[in-house]
């Protein structure tokens, strides 16, 4: 076991009688399978459907107070918080900023967590992630066996993307970052606050832009936020490397043509291919069957 804190993260409780339906009606993905032994992953988007906020959704057992925990980036945890009263109306909902007193565990080498940990569960992005969960902040330490590098860059190499260092938050639609790949948003739910432009993008198949891991020839990744060419022409955005590896938000259009006109494209200048895809993405790279005109369509 090789646990690790992520100090960027906080935690919001969702409490009260109507709270499993005010997600519902609020995040991109589905509240039915989240149980207290099941935890979600979703976003909160802007009505033009770009992402405010990605994050893990806990359910709390009646025992444990029920409702819902929600590990979030620090950053925009505030933002959401301020979102989510704005939405509260008249339901029946408490939110809660547990930021200061909670911790966020992850395993930095995919083995499960101590029990001893709080609310252990599997990440539902993708198994070979392993474990994270929701802590009391007092005494944390002594479980902690990592820094949180050896998380991302097991992260990084098994090409999972995370919002802030592998895309913007306000200016990301949910294709682009990965959360169709990665069970982050349902086409089957009815409907949530910018629903009808992912769904347009879904079946329009106009996701040309998304989030790869890249290798760079001469094992040395470029600087987080980079710009990617290729001939001179914007290709997107190196995020977060390690050893010679990278995530980078990529017009995957754009990358064919330079590939098919023999261009090499460059990140900070330093020559880099794609690397191979990962198991769970499910649209074609450039060069393989069913990528053309709908470039990066998730199929």
């Amino acid at each position: 076991m090789s646990a690790t804190r992520l100090i960027d993260r906080g935690v919001i409780r969702v409490s009260g009688e109507d709270a499993r339906d005010f997600l519902q009606n609020l995040v991109t993905n589905d509240l039915d399978p989240v149980t207290p032994g099941r935890a979600g992953y979703g976003a909160l988007l802007t009505p033009q459907g770009k992402i405010i906020c990605d994050f893990f959704i806990l359910a709390l057992s009646p025992e444990d107070g029920g409702g819902f925990l929600l590990d979030t980036p620090l950053l925009q945890t505030a933002d959401l918080m301020k979102r989510l009263k704005l939405y509260k109306l008249r339901a029946k909902v408490v939110l809660e900023d547990l930021t200061e007193k909670s911790a966020i565990l992850v395993s930095a080498d995919g083995a499960p967590l101590p029990v001893e940990a709080g609310f252990v569960y599997d990440d539902p992005r993708l198994p070979a992630l392993g474990q994270r969960a929701i802590a009391d902040a007092e005494g944390i330490e002594a479980l902690v066996m990592a820094e949180p590098d050896a998380y991302h860059a097991r992260r990084i190499t098994l090409g999972i993307p995370a919002g802030g260092r592998d895309f913007p938050y306000g200016d990301t639609f949910p294709h682009e970052a990965l959360l169709d790949q990665l069970g982050g948003v349902s086409f089957k739910k009815g409907c949530y606050i910018g629903q009808e432009v992912v769904s347009r993008m879904q079946h329009r198949g106009t996701a040309r832009t998304r989030v790869v891991p890249v290798v760079f020839d001469e094992g040395i990744a470029t600087e987080t936020g980079a710009e990617a060419t290729a001939g001179g022409k914007p290709l997107g955005t190196i995020g977060s490397g390690t050893d010679g590896r990278a995530l980078a938000m990529l017009r995957l259009d754009r990358l064919a043509d330079a590939l098919a006109a023999g261009t090499a494209p460059l990140g900070g200048g330093l020559a880099f291919h794609l690397a191979e895809k990962p198991t769970f993405i499910r649209f074609p790279f450039p060069g393989e069957p069913g990528f053309g005109a709908a470039a990066g369509v998730a199929l």
